[in-house]
C-alpha cells in the first residue's frame, strides 16, 4: 500500500472536472461564454457529495454570479467564481474571473465568444491517509500546497427555443507542484453542450431535453437529460431525470418561486460504488432583471431556466 500511494502522490494525474448532475443550471461553470448572455443577474450556488456513505467522501461546493455590463453595452458580460472540492487528503480551489462578448444573430439568436482566467490550487495532507510507516520520507508531516494559473474559453449560441456551446478547460494542461516533491497534472478539458425548450401548445408545460459531452481526447463521459417543467403566475416545479451510458441514472426535482430557485438532485451510479452509495446535490439559484431601461418590445425571457 505504501509504494502504491507513493508513486500516486509522486506524479498523479486529473483526468476529469467534477461532473455536476445539473448542468442546465451551472452552465458558466463549464463555458464562460454563457456569462452575461440572457440580460440578466444570476447567481448560481451548488454543495454536492459524491459516494455518500462512504468515510471521506468527496464534497464540493461552488458558488458563480455572472451579469451583463450595461454601462457599456448589453454585449459584453462578465462573471466571477469560486470553486472547491475536498476529497480526502486533497483540496482544489478555484478562483476564476469570466468575460464574454455577444452578437446578434438572426432574428432572436446572439452568438458569445468567452474567456475565464484563475487560480487553480491543489493542497495535500498526508496526515488523512493511515499510513503503516508514519517515517515514510514520501508522506509530508505538514500541509503542502501548489498553485499554478488557469484559462479556459467558448463559444456559445442561445435562442429562446434552443442554446448550444462548445467550451475548453485548463487549456495551458497545468502541472502543480505540491510541495518539492509531488506533482499533478491537470488534462486539458473539453466540453460540448446544448438543449432546447418545447413548449407544449395550450398547456403550461415545457419539455426541456439537454446533453453534456466531456473529455480530455482519452476518455470520454457523455450525459442526457430531460426536464419536464411547469410554469404558472411566476412558480415553476420541474422534474427529470438524466443517464451517462455505463456511469449513472440521474433524478433531478426542484422548483422557482420568483426569481428563487431551489433544486435536488440524487445520482445513482450503475456500476462502481453501486445504487446506493450515490452522488447528492442541493442547487441554488437567484435571477433578476438588471436593465432597467428595457423596453417591453425587448423583454425576454431566460433561457437558463426555461
Amino acid at each position: 500500500m505504501s509504494v502504491l500511494l507513493t508513486v500516486f502522490f509522486v506524479s498523479a494525474s486529473a483526468q476529469w472536472d467534477v461532473q455536476f448532475s445539473d448542468y442546465t443550471a451551472l452552465k458558466s461553470f463549464y463555458n464562460p461564454a454563457v456569462s452575461g448572455t440572457d440580460g440578466m443577474l444570476n447567481v448560481s450556488a451548488i454543495y454536492s457529495i459524491q459516494q455518500g456513505g462512504y468515510d471521506d467522501a468527496p464534497q464540493t461546493l461552488y458558488v458563480g454570479a455572472d451579469l451583463p455590463i450595461f454601462f457599456l453595452s448589453p454585449r459584453h458580460g462578465v462573471g466571477i467564481s469560486f470553486f472547491s472540492d475536498n476529497a480526502s487528503m486533497f483540496t482544489t480551489t478555484k478562483i476564476a474571473l469570466q468575460y464574454a462578448y455577444n452578437i446578434k444573430l438572426g432574428k432572436k439568436g446572439r452568438l458569445a465568444v468567452g474567456f475565464q482566467g484563475g487560480l487553480l490550487s491543489e493542497s495535500m495532507d498526508a496526515s488523512k491517509v493511515e499510513k503503516e510507516d508514519n517515517s515514510d520520507p514520501a508522506f509530508p508531516s505538514s500541509q503542502q500546497k501548489g498553485n499554478k494559473v488557469d484559462l479556459g474559453s467558448g463559444f456559445y449560441y442561445y435562442h429562446p427555443k434552443l442554446w448550444f456551446g462548445i467550451s475548453g478547460q485548463h487549456l495551458l494542461a497545468p502541472t502543480i507542484m505540491i510541495g518539492e516533491t509531488n506533482e499533478l497534472e491537470v488534462s486539458r478539458m473539453f466540453y460540448l453542450m446544448g438543449g432546447c425548450n418545447i413548449k407544449i401548445k395550450k398547456s403550461l408545460i415545457t419539455i426541456q431535453p439537454s446533453f453534456l459531452v466531456q473529455s480530455d481526447l482519452d476518455n470520454w463521459r457523455e450525459d442526457i437529460q430531460c426536464k419536464v417543467a411547469y410554469e404558472n403566475e411566476g412558480k415553476k416545479f420541474y422534474g427529470g431525470v438524466g443517464y451517462s451510458p455505463n456511469t449513472s441514472v440521474t433524478f433531478l426535482v426542484g422548483g422557482v418561486f420568483h426569481g428563487i430557485s431551489l433544486g435536488y438532485d440524487y445520482q445513482m451510479f450503475t456500476s462502481g460504488v453501486g445504487l446506493v452509495n450515490g452522488s447528492h446535490e442541493i442547487v441554488l439559484g437567484y435571477q433578476t432583471d438588471l436593465d432597467l431601461f428595457k423596453k417591453g418590445r425587448n423583454k425576454h425571457k431566460s433561457v437558463r431556466w426555461l
